[in-house]
Parts: C-alpha cells; sequence; structure tokens
C-alpha cells in the first residue's frame, strides 16, 4: 500500500510538472489604472492558487477565533475516576449485568451528495 501511495504521488507530481513545462509562455495579468504583470502562465497559475488560499484562510479565521475563545471560557470538566469501591465492585460483578451508557454526544447530522 504504502509503494502504490508513493506511485500516486509521483504520478501527480510528474503531471503537474509537465503542466509547468508546457505552460512557459507570457501571460499578462491586467490590474487597474494600466498596471499589468507579465509573467509565465504557471506562475500566474500558482499565485492565483496561493492567493485563493490566503483568501480561504483568513476567511476561516474569524470563526476559528470565535470558538477558540469559547472553548477557552468553558469551564475545565474533572477527569471521571472511579472510586476504589466502585472499581472492586465493577471487578466482581458479570460482565452482561453492567449497563453500557453511551456519552451524552450531540447529534451529528450526515449529508449525502
Amino acid at each position: 500500500m504504502k509503494y502504490l501511495l508513493w506511485l500516486l504521488k509521483a504520478a501527480i507530481f510528474f503531471t503537474l510538472f509537465a503542466f509547468a513545462l508546457n505552460n512557459q509562455h507570457d501571460a499578462t495579468v491586467y490590474f487597474f489604472f494600466g498596471t499589468y504583470w507579465r509573467a509565465p502562465l504557471v506562475l500566474v497559475v500558482l499565485a492565483a492558487f496561493a492567493g485563493g488560499l490566503v483568501v480561504g484562510a483568513l476567511g476561516m479565521l474569524p470563526g476559528w477565533w470565535k470558538h477558540r475563545t469559547a472553548a477557552a471560557q468553558l469551564p475545565a470538566v474533572p477527569s471521571e475516576t472511579p472510586s476504589p469501591a466502585v472499581a472492586s465492585a465493577a471487578v466482581t460483578a458479570p460482565a452482561a449485568a453492567q449497563p453500557t451508557s453511551a456519552p451524552d454526544l450531540p447529534a451529528v447530522r450526515q449529508h449525502g451528495l
């Protein structure tokens, strides 16, 4: 399986490398007020991709910051360690008699395509 993943990564790399070699012609990107940028097409595509990553990360920043501050304000939950009497009772009781309770988790919605 590890070799298959390396083969897939190599195929993706060589495909992108061939794309870069085939698109070395100059492209002109026009901005406002008559300014423009001339660069190889592969650099223009790379700059657009990097710009999209930056805009996406900046768009996620307010929500991330809100959740981080909300999590920091939550009270600390003590870990549930059973007392010695409860632990010894659990060891001596048969497994079928022990009730299994699921923790209270929020409902998860699953969306299909």
